[in-house]
């Protein structure tokens, strides 16, 4: 897949092309109503976090991953900014110290597997782009809160995601999906996520890394201010893990600018890059 950001003040930028897109006829400029700002006019990310009427914080906007750090394109041949890295691959839980704490089977897998990362990745073949993993992509995210629930529109194949806090609980048979089935509560400030009713095999990042339809995820959804919003991710998952471990994912707001639709399917030419790169490496 191509991923692209936007750069303040530019048009899109695809990240594993290196191609600027042009800005004519899209809605790349246009203010964003209601943000806090300094005296001289730029967005005040300090301030406070809006909230609801109910007086719960307000995740609603347009969100991507904070910290982008930087890599060789040419020498990976893949994208450069899902998080967090390490010196080889694009890493899920890279700050570990001792690494996913996974079965010996799953090891094994993930192990085999690494001759054929990432062009067995699902993202690569346009899949969707599931949670977690989802919160690392470099695509924007865009947040509708409501009172009952959020909304996260995901421009990357138009996809979207659900997360109930009406009081629901999870279904009792549930058919595995991408994303998963997700309710939630608050906890003072915080937006605790229970998820289930995963595929089986769902991949955690390029490197391979992945949990299974038993898993279960919770996620702790923080806004600190008006430019943060946190999120700790919990996975237990008996079955492809030896116990719960946890990662922090922080994003920061997109301003000024509107969503563009990115269907993957349309013209998909990264399969083929990425299997030159990987020719080219030999």
């Amino acid at each position: 897949m191509i991923y692209r950001m936007r750069i303040p003040g530019l048009a899109r930028f695809s990240i594993a092309a290196l191609l600027a897109l042009p800005a004519a006829a899209q809605w790349l400029h246009l203010p964003t109503p209601g943000i806090p700002r300094t005296a001289d006019g730029k967005p005040d990310l300090t301030a406070a976090a809006p909230k609801t009427p109910e007086g719960q914080p307000d995740f609603s906007g347009m969100w991507v991953p904070r910290d982008i750090l930087p890599c060789d394109v040419k020498e990976r041949g893949v994208q450069c900014v899902e998080l967090p890295l390490t010196p080889q691959v694009l890493n899920f839980a890279a700050g570990m110290k001792d690494g996913l704490p996974y079965q010996p089977w799953a090891a094994e897998l993930v192990k085999k597997r690494a001759d054929d990362v990432p062009y067995i990745d699902p993202h690569v073949h346009c899949m969707p782009p599931n949670y977690p993993r989802a919160w690392a992509f470099p695509e924007t995210q865009k947040i509708f809160q409501t009172r009952g629930e959020l909304v996260i529109l995901h421009e990357y194949n138009a996809s979207y995601r659900q997360i109930f806090f009406d009081g629901r609980k999870l279904p009792d048979d549930m058919l595995p999906t991408w994303n998963g089935y997700s309710i939630a509560r608050w906890d003072g400030g915080t937006l605790v996520v229970e998820s289930a009713g995963y595929r089986d095999d769902s991949w955690l990042d390029t490197a391979g890394n992945f949990f299974s339809s038993a898993a279960h995820v919770t996620e702790r959804i923080r806004r600190p201010n008006f430019g943060s919003l946190d999120v700790d991710v919990t996975v237990d998952d008996p079955k492809v893990f030896t116990k719960v471990w946890t990662v922090n994912l922080h994003m920061r707001p997109l301003l000024d600018t509107e969503m563009i639709d990115f269907i993957c399917a349309e013209n998909n030419k990264d399969l083929d890059h990425m299997l030159k790169a990987k020719e080219q490496r030999k």
